[in-house]
């Protein structure tokens, strides 16, 4: 690195910054003036406070709601850009806008005066995973990270033919026996439909396809489900409360078992480790793709990410499908659709997935409609000038923790509604994507950030991509399937999930003649 990159906000800076701040001086510049937020507002009606505490960090899209309460009538920049500047800290920039989303997104990486991910936000999951993951960590750190973990992932490596097909059919023949575990249970008790919740199923296979197929393990079905899983759903929740909660900062390891919160927390921290231990066992013999790990990195350099990708499992690719399925519960004639489109695919290549153009588009639908990362951390390391597309400008001041809200602005008519994609913003419409295609805006044009966007896109993109396609294909094709709940909340912690678990009607499908 040519300069060093530093996340503190010392003395000298938090003195300069507080008379404007008590004043109440925007510290934005530019065209893209963001509006300030007020940190306190009696009677206004606004659905929360706009920052974390113990009694409201369970609902975090309410809290980003917080900062837009209102900013329909503002003019210019405001209506989507927000700032929070709380006296004594950096300021706060939540936007909605996808071409400062797109922007920030795009000048984020390594380089001297370029955007951090900020790492406040995942504070918890660094304490639960370490700081030296492709998640967490910035600068050389991360360039490091990223060239010693993120190759398996990347499409030319897991998409080469010989590879693919190897990989691809271990992948369907785990999904066919899970899935024919269900479909014999609901045959057998004699009954045309049964009520399930399938995000439970979904979090198991998910497991089960990135530690035996991918990584090589070979741990029973039920061991994941009654063991693995469960320790990692608490190690999850524990990490969305630690982020808030823990002032000091001390690690898991050094928190004494005063409470029985904690002492379970620590007993799942210890399962995840022998998890973790299961996984790395396999890279000495080379199984599944460990071979392509092309690094002579030791072990350890390799176990917080391998941390993470495990709980990601049960994050951002359980998300991913679920929510699909949801979607596909409430929209019968679309779920038709896909059936017929893949009813004959057994070879689920990238080519043959292609074809399949209205799948294509169910999935897009989803990842624009309901992200698994609602919003995207960044940080300005620099007083930085952001330029959108169209010339104008925002100046950010250093240090500021930049939200790019993804959730957000893929449900603003403004962005995505009738007037540009034919079809309301917060409605579920694959069909949107054909009436862009036909209207000449391409695809790079109109991004959904579902897996972020630049630099640090998440390095699970092709992966969880084919083994959403495969889980949802497979269960198109086996069963029929209605929610049983007319309408879906979302609930969200690390990543967004329907809140109802994803209950739907189970009816099998007549075999194929």
């Amino acid at each position: 690195m040519a300069t060093p990159r530093t996340s503190g906000f010392g003395l000298w800076e938090r003195l300069a910054r507080l008379p404007g701040q008590l004043l109440g001086r925007n510290p934005f510049g530019g065209e893209l003036l963001p509006g300030r937020v007020p940190i306190l507002a009696p009677g206004s009606g606004r659905p929360a406070l706009p920052f974390p505490h113990p009694w409201n960090y369970r609902d975090p899209l309410c809290i980003l709601d917080s900062y837009f309460h209102g900013s329909e009538s503002a003019e210019g920049a405001a209506r989507h850009n927000r700032y929070l500047d709380f006296p004594g800290f950096p300021p706060v920039l939540v936007t909605r806008d996808p071409a400062v989303i797109r922007a920030i997104c795009s000048d984020t990486g390594d380089q001297p005066g370029q955007f951090d991910r900020d790492p406040l936000p995942s504070a918890g999951i660094a304490r639960a995973t370490g700081k030296d993951t492709l998640l967490y960590s910035n600068g050389s750190v991360w360039r490091r990270q990223r060239k010693i973990a993120a190759p398996p992932f990347g499409k030319t490596t897991l998409f080469q033919p010989e590879r693919f097909h190897e990989f691809e059919a271990t992948f369907r023949q785990t999904i066919r026996k899970r899935l024919g575990v269900l479909r014999d249970h609901l045959a057998s008790t004699g009954k045309p439909t049964a009520i399930v919740s399938l995000e439970p199923e979904i979090k198991v296979v998910m497991l089960e396809l990135l530690t035996n197929n991918f990584f090589g393990t070979e741990i029973g079905y039920d061991e994941l489900r009654s063991n693995y899983v469960p320790a990692i759903e608490r190690m999850i929740d524990h990490i969305v409360r630690d982020t808030v909660t823990n002032t000091l900062g001390l690690p898991l390891k050094k928190l004494p078992a005063l409470t029985r919160s904690i002492a379970q927390a620590k007993r799942d921290d210890a399962t995840f480790e022998e998890l973790t231990n299961l996984v790395l066992a396999g890279r000495k013999s080379g199984k599944g793709l460990w071979k392509q790990f092309k690094s002579d990195a030791p072990d350890s350099a390799l176990r917080s990410n391998l941390r993470v990708f495990l709980a990601g499992a049960l994050e951002a690719t359980t998300s991913y499908a679920t929510w699909t399925l949801a979607h596909l519960s409430r929209n019968l004639p679309a779920q038709e659709k896909v059936f017929t489109e893949i009813e004959h695919i057994d070879d689920y290549t990238p080519d043959r997935l292609d074809e399949a153009g209205y799948f294509c588009r169910v999935l897009d639908e989803t990842l624009r409609l309901t992200p698994s990362l609602y919003f995207l951390p960044r940080q300005a390391t620099v007083d930085t000038t952001v330029t959108i597309s169209d010339g104008r400008t925002m100046q950010i001041p250093a240090r500021t923790h930049v939200l790019l809200g993804v959730w957000h602005a893929n449900r603003h008519d403004d962005h995505w509604g009738p007037a540009i994609t034919g079809y309301p913003a917060n409605e579920f419409a694959p069909e949107r994507w054909e009436h862009l295609a036909a209207s000449g805006r391409a695809s790079k044009e109109m991004l959904h950030f579902g897996f972020g966007h630049g630099a640090r896109v998440c390095p699970g993109k092709h992966l969880g991509q084919l083994e959403v396609a495969l889980v949802v294909g497979a269960i198109v094709k086996m069963f029929r399937f209605k929610a049983v709940n007319a309408t879906c909340e979302a609930r969200a912690g690390v990543s967004t999930k329907p809140a109802d678990g994803t209950l739907v009607e189970l009816e099998l499908r007549a075999p194929a003649n």
